[in-house]
């Protein structure tokens, strides 16, 4: 009896929640939750974020010394183009407007990158060093931003936002492994040889 007053008065029995992390079928009623709207508010901050990276990504590959730098670089501005237009898609998968919100973290660490690049001199494997630390540090925020944006698309059961975002947050994975390759390979060695002027 006891149980059968619980089933009821839960609207659920307990199994339906054993796994929780598998996407389910779009609930309308989720479009409308607080959990929806952070989402929502995030995919806001990435996609101005996003904006605001291909604006700044030419300025670091042309301060950059090496060609390896500057290419990789050159070659994740161009995933970055595509990183917003995936946004667009996840929006539109909600019939949501895209639509930018200023992103204060992005705005940081850009700005940090800046002065990281004007504290080193022209040409030399320091800067190419301070330019790869700005950078991995933008790549570690976008990993972060799109694990928790996937996790929560997942939750939510906006699958087409899932793929989206997965993808997105590999292309994010591959950038930081690239730098980390760059700056371990050669460019911290010759920048531990160079003498400041």
């Amino acid at each position: 009896m006891k149980s059968n007053q619980t089933k009821a008065k839960g609207g659920a029995s307990p199994k339906a929640e054993t796994n929780p992390g598998k996407a389910r079928p779009v609930n309308k009623e989720m479009d409308n939750s607080a959990l929806h709207e952070l989402f929502v508010n995030q995919l806001k901050d990435m996609y101005w974020a996003e904006k605001t990276l291909i604006k700044s990504l030419p300025k670091m590959a042309k301060a950059a010394t090496s060609t390896q730098l500057k290419s990789a670089i050159e070659g994740h501005l161009r995933e970055t183009e595509e990183h917003v237009t995936r946004l667009e898609r996840v929006f539109d998968s909600m019939n949501q407007k895209a639509a930018a919100k200023k992103c204060e973290a992005m705005t940081g660490l850009l700005k940090e990158g800046n002065e990281l690049i004007n504290e080193t001199q022209k040409g030399t494997m320091v800067r190419d060093a301070a330019i790869i630390i700005g950078a991995q540090k933008v790549e570690h925020y976008e990993i972060a931003s799109y694990g928790t944006l996937r996790a929560l698309a997942q939750i939510m059961g906006h699958s087409v936002a899932v793929n989206l975002l997965e993808n997105t947050l590999k292309e994010e994975k591959q950038a930081d492994s690239k730098l980390t390759e760059i700056a371990e390979g050669f460019v911290n060695k010759q920048a531990d040889t160079e003498m400041e002027d």
